[in-house]
């Protein structure tokens, strides 16, 4: 037999833990005489295993190790087509196991609207048309040039790990969907009732209105919870009915609880919580409204110590710290036999509270400059008093708590005068 008739043999076997045998053969015409063929180690299954290959020139029909009939020859070189398909595979599944990770990233930029160019997910490139033929491809010769024109990628459904890895990251994919659109319509939500917060008291209505309808959606995240109770305030400030204040804040309270419960370290349900006990001592008998003064006290200063520059608690502390200055002489015994050692503070400690909010946020508020002039008055500083008491008559009263303050200011100038 000629050169350009000879034929090359390669023979690979693999013995592994089970005693399964593979023999991989390499079927080649040399065209041109004496050319050498070079084989890749298209399958090492990491390193493990090397193999040699040598090539033997048949010079005649005598030499012939093997006679390999023309269906034969197909089926050896589909052998080859199908374990090279393996290894592209197992580059894939690489690949999408690195890629699955990232995809939750991806879906949260796009539903926030930070990303104009649309993504495409690389697990969609695996598809049940791409393992059906596969399967078939054992039986039935498809070349990889007629597999590359349907998207590039030959598989086969033999890395049943991989494959599960995929089937978990569209899950885990699927649920992150789910939860970012979720965190979007909260976030959204929640920037809304901030902003009808600020505006007028319909505004503030219908803030209290939209967080009512999605408490059940919303009811265990802090964030919405603790605004749900600062919402009941506002109600409890805008009604002017008995009852129905009693009602707001009742329910303001429980809400407010629930939200130090979820979450301890959040001080805005702290703040909202202090600030419902503040109001239900309003209503209560002097044994509830010093138990809730000192419930006020405890988780008004846990808010100060998680958030220590905002003026409005200490505006708030400086409120108790003169409520329980001037406690009259009743009150104080009963506090004494309740708690053993009644809450105690003075009009300087007040004074220091007042001023911290004044100095975090000048002009924070008419009632701050009202209470400043209240405590140097009583301090006996009469022309530090009329200063605060002009300050606080350069603000016009716009809110509920700024018409209290007028009143108060009102009653306080007199005294002054004289």
């Amino acid at each position: 037999m000629s050169h350009s008739e000879n034929k090359g043999l390669i023979l690979g076997i693999m013995a592994g833990a089970a005693g399964i045998s593979l023999v991989l053969v390499w079927y080649h015409k040399i065209r041109k005489s004496g050319a050498t063929v070079n084989f890749p180690a298209f399958l090492d299954l990491r390193n493990r295993f090397q193999y040699e290959f040598h090539f033997a020139n048949l010079h005649n029909e005598q030499g012939t190790v093997m006679a390999l009939q023309g269906r034969q020859l197909q089926i050896l070189e589909k052998l080859n087509d199908l374990l090279l398909n393996v290894e592209e595979l197992k580059r894939e599944v690489k690949f999408l196991k690195e890629a699955v990770p990232k995809l939750e990233e991806l879906v949260r930029d796009e539903l926030q609207g930070k990303s104009s160019v649309r993504r495409i997910s690389p697990v969609h490139r695996a598809t049940r048309k791409r393992r059906a033929e596969t399967a078939y491809g054992a039986t039935e010769t498809t070349s990889s040039e007629e597999a590359d024109s349907e998207g590039g990628y030959i598989t086969a459904h033999t890395d049943t790990e991989g494959e599960s890895e995929e089937e978990r990251g569209w899950i885990s994919l699927s649920a992150a969907s789910a939860r970012t659109e979720k965190e979007t319509e909260l976030f959204n939500l929640l920037q809304q009732v901030d902003s009808l917060h600020c505006g007028s008291d319909d505004d503030k209505k219908e803030s209290f209105r939209l967080l009512l309808e999605k408490e059940e959606k919303f009811g265990n995240h802090q964030g919405f919870l603790w605004r749900l109770a600062r919402a009941y305030g506002d109600m409890f400030e805008m009604t002017a009915d008995v009852e129905e204040k009693k009602k707001y804040v009742a329910d303001g309270k429980i809400v407010a609880e629930k939200a130090i419960q979820v979450d301890t370290m959040c001080a805005d349900s702290h703040q909202w919580f202090a600030i419902m006990c503040g109001y239900m001592s309003e209503f209560d008998s002097i044994q509830n409204k010093i138990k809730n003064g000192c419930l006020f006290k405890e988780h008004l200063d846990k808010a100060i110590e998680l958030k220590p520059q905002d003026p409005c608690l200490y505006y708030l502390n400086g409120r108790w710290c003169y409520s329980v200055a001037q406690l009259s002489w009743i009150e104080k015994k009963v506090a004494t036999t309740l708690f053993g050692t009644p809450p105690t503070s003075t009009v300087q400690e007040a004074l220091q509270n007042f001023l911290k909010a004044e100095e975090l946020h000048p002009g924070y508020s008419k009632y701050n400059y009202v209470y400043l002039a209240k405590c140097y008055k009583d301090l006996g500083q009469r022309s530090n008093a009329l200063k605060y008491c002009d300050f606080a008559s350069s603000l016009l009263p716009v809110t509920n708590e700024d018409k209290e303050a007028q009143k108060d200011l009102e009653a306080l100038l007199p005294m002054l005068q004289l």
